[in-house]
């Protein structure tokens, strides 16, 4: 019995919700949907953590 990815997906979906996304994180582009500052406060953080004998 051979079904298409369309019925194997709603089949999936009816037993376990949403299924897994077609992609993984790595294969996204990490500024899509993430907000506009988020990966600058999170740079800005990590910087203010290097202790200063390591230097810029």
């Amino acid at each position: 019995m051979s079904e298409s990815d369309g019925e194997r997906r709603r089949r999936l979906e009816a037993i376990f919700g949403d299924v897994l996304p077609d992609t993984t994180s790595d294969e996204r582009d990490p500024t899509e949907g993430a907000a506009p500052d988020a990966d600058s406060a999170n740079d800005a953080w990590l910087r203010a953590q290097v202790p200063p004998h390591h230097g810029d």
